[in-house]
């Protein structure tokens, strides 16, 4: 026997009475489950027996095994500990539904006279109804990690066995307070709505992030026991792994129940008796595929309500923002060519950069595709459509995303590498090569030609507004189908109709519709609207749509939608320390003045090469496991589509970081602007540009839309693999779902970073 297995067999503390305990509860819950099991077998099958017994090992793997002798030695082995007493063990012990069983396997006369009369008190009742409340039972569970993790406390429990059981016990006991809402073991019943439980999950998540990143990114040691290395292991990289174990097990721990909370919600005839408390569940309508044909009169129209209806169906209203647009594009482009060069002074530097972005996003999540119908860019196209009036289509063999793709790839690569945020002159310069653009293309050919194939901005919100909540959309089917004169797409006396061919009784989604209205004008029968929709709708959607065909066959869009998400994060990497100072210490060794190879690298790793590699291949293992006929490339564009949502909340928390942190910087910089063209306007307030610090509560929501991201991307991949997949759809879920986590775990990385702070004085 080697010197390793003979210290770790020596490691295990097998003491007589904790393991007398454990085996007289199995024991007791056995015998209780066997009565259980034949009387209410749909209550109790045998998986709950498992889970229990599962759980029982799971507690003594804790404390007993060679992890508690390695705690003291090792902040990662301590940290395994608390994992398995906090995230592994309560979840199995209440799944096994243990009031019933543990009540039926106790002697007669214990449970009639002492255990029956003890539980049935008020006081008692009405003790557990508290503790096990979630308003009650998540603050215990947060305060629980936290307390016993300040050095203090945490050194004290490894220098005292006691106070070491205390610790071991409070994390057990308040881990099983905090499941309890979650599992709801049968026959208790839920305090609060089943769909309470997802904020309550996620605010623990939350939580659980900024623990576990305090232990990854500080660089000093938090605990003086490990302030030398031990076994080899340098004191910060055993700080550093503690961290990372805390930090994915609880991610999963908390997310994955999420989302099978979600899945419960959406399809109640698949929620299993007991798991949910036998309460009854809700459907979740912002996540519920929802199709236009399916109940019309519930999904709400915008245009119905007074005062947005009216903004939206006016042209007049429209062309009057379009000419508000213009008018600060012009003075962008005024200021970005003649004014000052740093980029925090300039309107060129801030509007674009730092506003503009931030509220692309917001209307993006909150609304739709809301900046294409107040776009300055179509007026160019207007008046190039009246001075030449053009007959030509846009080439067949240029119908695709891919001029566009590259577009935006160009665009990317020269925001980073020439730093265009931070170039109020070439910023100027893009601007106008934007309108040279949409005023030329559209002087040759009809339609929307550069709205719909080439405008990089364009298909950024086609994109990503297959999340929002709402999309223009037929009301009535039936309608649609009497109509004679399809005004909607012909035009007629009331207005022109769509110039993106999209014919609204086959229209799906947001894809390709910028939301300019002329349908909603042209039908006479006013039976276009700005219907509400589901969230994972668009991206789960594999049926025909007008003016793009099937979605499983658009390799283009998928690319597309590809480039976008990925490049989502790779847009995020050059704005954080670690990648920053990586670059620029590449270029320096290599002798380069500029880090212009090292950041292109980075680029294209990250936004082009890494996806073209991992999607197909996912898409592969995934076809596999679930036995799914659909060919490879048709089920890699759906599963990429699938991604949208965690990229969307990626640019959502970069551009909300610059929007809230760079917001009142546009006061300084239009007191300059005004006061240059002599306009009074006050002495610029400089001190908004540079010296506004980072919200305490931007942290927390970063987190939170990234939370949110990632199960919309899960629930979203498991709807499209059970639409194909003919067995183990769950499975295939889970290998699906690792490509959204580990975007997910990137992203948290990110926004711990030390972070640039474009559009501001500061660097």
């Amino acid at each position: 026997m080697s010197e390793t297995t003979r210290a770790v067999l020596s490691s295990w503390t097998i003491e007589f009475w904790p393991l007398l305990l454990s085996l007289l509860v199995i024991v007791v819950y056995v015998r209780g489950w066997r009565g259980a099991h034949s009387t209410m077998p749909r209550h109790f099958p045998r998986w709950r027996a498992s889970c229990f017994i599962c759980g029982i090992a799971v507690c003594w793997l804790a404390i007993a095994s060679p992890l508690d002798a390695l705690g003291p030695l090792l902040l990662q082995a301590h940290m395994v500990q608390h994992v398995l007493l906090m995230m592994v063990a309560p979840p199995l012990l209440l799944l096994g539904a243990p009031g019933i069983p543990l009540l039926r396997g106790l002697p007669a006369t214990i449970r009639r006279e002492w255990i029956g009369p003890f539980l049935a008190a008020r006081s008692i009742r009405m003790c557990m109804h508290l503790l096990t409340h979630p308003f009650c039972a998540l603050p215990l569970f947060i305060a629980a990690t936290w307390i016993w993790h300040l050095p203090a406390l945490y050194e004290l429990a490894l220098q005292d066995g006691l106070w070491h059981e205390i610790e071991h016990a409070f994390f057990l006991s308040t881990s099983l307070l905090f499941w309890w809402p979650v599992i709801q073991p049968w026959p208790s019943r839920p305090i609060l709505p089943r769909w309470m439980m997802i904020p309550y999950l996620l605010i623990a998540d939350l939580q659980n992030t900024m623990f576990s990143a305090i232990f990854v990114f500080l660089e000093t040691p938090i605990y003086g026991r490990y302030g030398v290395g031990i076994l080899g292991i340098e004191t910060l990289d055993d700080q550093a792994a503690a961290g990372a174990i805390m930090w994915f097990a609880g991610s999963a721990a908390f997310l994955i129940p999420v989302a099978w909370i979600i899945k419960s919600l959406l399809q109640p005839k698949l929620a299993i008796a007991g798991f949910t408390g036998g309460s009854p569940t809700l459907p979740l309508p912002i996540l519920e595929p929802a199709h236009t044909d399916r109940h019309p009169a519930s999904r709400k129209d915008l245009l119905r309500y007074r005062f947005a209806g009216w903004i939206l169906r006016s042209l007049r209203v429209r062309r009057t923002v379009q000419w508000i647009m213009l008018l600060l594009a012009a003075a962008i482009v005024a200021d970005g060519l003649l004014g000052p060069r740093l980029s925090p002074l300039n309107l060129a530097g801030v509007l674009p950069w730092t506003h503009w972005r931030g509220l692309v996003v917001i209307a993006i999540l909150l609304i739709g595709n809301a900046f294409c119908w107040s776009c300055p860019f179509m007026l160019p196209r207007e008046l190039a459509k009246r001075i030449f009036s053009p007959v030509r289509r846009w080439p067949r063999f240029l119908r695709s995303k891919w001029i566009a793709a590259s577009l935006l790839l160009i665009y990317l690569w020269a925001y980073e590498v020439f730093s265009l945020w931070d170039s109020p002159w070439w910023t100027a310069w893009v601007l106008i090569g934007y309108f040279t653009a949409a005023f030329v293309i559209d002087a040759f050919f009809r339609g929307a030609a550069f709205c719909r194939w080439v405008c990089p901005i364009g298909q950024f919100h086609f994109i990503e507004s297959m999340i929002s909540p709402r999309e223009v959309a037929r009301i009535d089917t039936e309608t649609c189908r009497k109509c004679e004169t399809d005004d909607c797409i012909q035009g007629g006396p009331r207005g022109r109709g769509c110039e993106l061919d999209l014919y609204l009784p086959t229209k799906v989604g947001n894809l390709d519709c910028t939301w300019c209205m002329d349908c909603v004008r042209a039908c006479p029968h006013d039976n276009v609207g700005v219907l509400a929709r589901a969230y994972t709708a668009d991206v789960t959607e594999s049926g025909w749509r007008s003016g793009i065909g099937r979605i499983a066959r658009r390799a283009d869009i998928a690319a597309l939608a590809a480039l976008l998400t990925f490049g989502a994060f790779a847009n995020a990497l050059g704005m954080v320390g670690p990648i920053l100072e990586f670059e620029d210490g590449f270029a320096a060794s290599m002798g380069w003045t500029t880090p212009m190879v090292p950041a292109t690298f980075v680029l294209l790793l990250v936004a082009v090469i890494f996806p073209a590699i991992t999607i197909p291949s996912l898409a592969a293992w995934v076809r596999r496991t679930g036995l799914i006929s659909e060919s490879l490339g048709a089920l890699a564009c759906r599963l990429t589509l699938t991604l949208v949502p965690i990229g969307f909340s990626m640019w959502l928390v970069h551009m909300l970081f610059h929007f809230l942190t760079g917001i009142g910087t546009i006061i300084p910089t239009t007191q300059r602007a005004l006061g240059d063209v002599g306009i009074a306007a006050g002495e610029p307030a400089w001190i908004l540009a540079c010296c506004l610090n980072v919200p305490a509560w931007l942290l927390p929501l970063e987190l939170l839309l990234l939370d949110a991201g990632v199960v919309v991307s899960i629930i979203a991949a498991h709807r499209v693999i059970k639409s194909v997949a003919t067995k183990r759809v769950m499975s295939a879920t889970v290998i699906a779902s690792l490509l959204p986590i580990a975007l997910f775990l990137i992203g948290t990385w990110i926004v711990l970073q030390p972070m640039q702070m474009r559009g501001t004085i500061l660097p």
